[in-house]
């Protein structure tokens, strides 16, 4: 169980990830490997594909990471490109419709033959892609906090699993605002039913009663919030304290808080954290009715600190200053500036040199802290907790060192046996009891 902890299943006993040693190691290996092979001239320009919805119910949240992208391929052509060669952005609309993000993904590797892909939002999305980019050997940076359970030699995951995100969250309420009772509220698809699925089991490991856990899925652009927020208000009749935790997307968080609003819920009395709401979403609200109410990122806006703040100005010069920040632009800020670092190290925008790159890539976070690629294909990041404030801005109330992601979790037993490590084993699902990898890609 050695190479456990090593790579991902217990955070708290390695949060700074690779040592220096491993990172120039893999730096080391990738030029003698370069160093060796003829030399090729870098085809320019270099494509970075954007593959994020401009339309349909995840516009609200997607819209600003294609002008993240926009503006971090203006910045860095602004400091000379990559290897020689501008940088162009690529930029499709799969719509919010998941099939078509799987033809879009396709388009942008053989019909524009872009070197890199900066997208998606939902995890369903994310698989309709999944099987185009590993047959196509493409190479996805995905910026979302996720369900985890799932690792990809294709893929770089640059938002939040599980323990860096959802259960932080919930032992904040177990913790600091003794929820008794848990709602879990969540859009009918596979990042909410996974991530619900282990804090099920992650609450009744903690003590909570199975039927002190209450659990609801509504569709894409669902509306009418009238009696699911009754029956959560209902949870609290005996006197126990109730908290929702959220996983609603898109723009049903819309219809959700103004339900909240009209029924008199405050945070005090119902507080919720939610998982999908950050500063963009709340743009669109009348934010007077929820002040208290919580959201967990490893970025807010309202974050202090030199990087962050000469990231701010930079977007509202460029975007006008009522658009803000949130933590998904800064998960692409964090993988953009990664990618082009491991580039740059390769010599190459190669995927496979890229990726071998990869492994122990540092950048500096916006919230002051230092962001680290591990083996995984996850990053450390810290874990912040955020109140919302009249502003459509957060306070925030909490904040950790940088904790490693962990593609698998703990807290379901077929997951707490497995480890990814895409660097040394070529495996995304090593077994740690049988010393196997049960994934048949696998070159283990």
């Amino acid at each position: 169980m050695a190479n456990v902890t090593a790579f991902g299943k217990h955070p708290a006993r390695h949060a700074k990830g690779l040592s220096m040693s491993r990172k120039i190691l893999a730096t080391t290996a990738v030029g003698l490997a370069l160093a060796s092979a003829p030399a090729m001239a870098q085809d320019c320009p270099i494509k970075v594909g954007v593959l994020h919805s401009l339309s349909g119910t995840m516009a609200i949240s997607e819209t600003t990471l294609k002008d993240t992208m926009e503006m971090l391929v203006e910045q860095q052509n602004e400091k000379g490109g990559v290897l020689g060669c501008e940088l162009e952005a690529v930029v499709v609309d799969p719509a919010s419709d998941w099939p078509l993000f799987a033809e879009k993904a396709r388009e942008l590797l053989t019909v524009h033959e872009v070197d890199v892909i900066f997208g998606n939002w939902t995890s369903v999305s994310r698989k309709s892609v999944l099987p185009v980019i590993e047959e196509l050997n493409g190479l996805l940076f995905y910026p979302v906090q996720y369900e985890g359970e799932e690792s990809s030699k294709n893929v770089f995951y640059t938002g939040a699993a599980p323990n860096q995100q959802a259960i932080p969250a919930t032992d904040y309420f177990l913790e600091e605002l003794e929820v008794e009772k848990f709602a879990l509220l969540g859009t009918d698809y596979v990042y909410p039913r996974t991530t619900n699925n282990i804090l099920e089991s992650y609450l009744q490991q903690k003590g909570i009663a199975a039927e002190d856990i209450f659990v609801n899925y509504t569709p894409f652009g669902h509306s009418d919030w009238s009696k699911i927020v009754a029956d959560v208000v209902a949870l609290g009749a005996d006197g126990k304290k109730v908290g929702v935790i959220s996983t609603i997307n898109g723009d049903a968080n819309v219809g959700f808080y103004k339900e909240l609003a009209a029924a008199g819920i405050s945070a005090d009395d119902i507080p919720v954290v939610a998982f999908s709401v950050g500063e963009e979403e709340l743009a669109g609200l009348d934010t007077s009715n929820l002040v208290g109410h919580l959201a967990a990122w490893n970025y807010f806006q309202s974050a202090e600190s030199d990087a962050n703040e000469a990231w701010v100005a930079a977007w509202k010069e460029r975007m006008g200053e009522e658009r803000v920040t949130n933590d998904p632009m800064e998960a692409h800020y964090i993988g953009f500036n990664m990618w082009v670092n491991a580039a740059t190290e390769a010599g190459t925008t190669d995927v496979d040199a890229v990726r071998e790159a990869m492994y122990g890539q540092e950048f500096p976070n916006l919230t002051g802290g230092t962001a680290v690629m591990l083996p995984n294909h996850h990053l450390a990041k810290p874990v912040l907790i955020g109140e919302i404030q009249e502003d459509g801005q957060f306070d925030i109330i909490s904040q950790t060192e940088e904790v490693p992601g962990d593609a698998w979790t703990d807290y379901l037993p077929e997951s707490a046996v497995l480890m990814s490590d895409w660097q040394e084993k070529g495996c995304g699902m090593f077994n740690t009891e049988t010393n196997t990898c049960v994934q048949i890609k696998s070159n283990y």
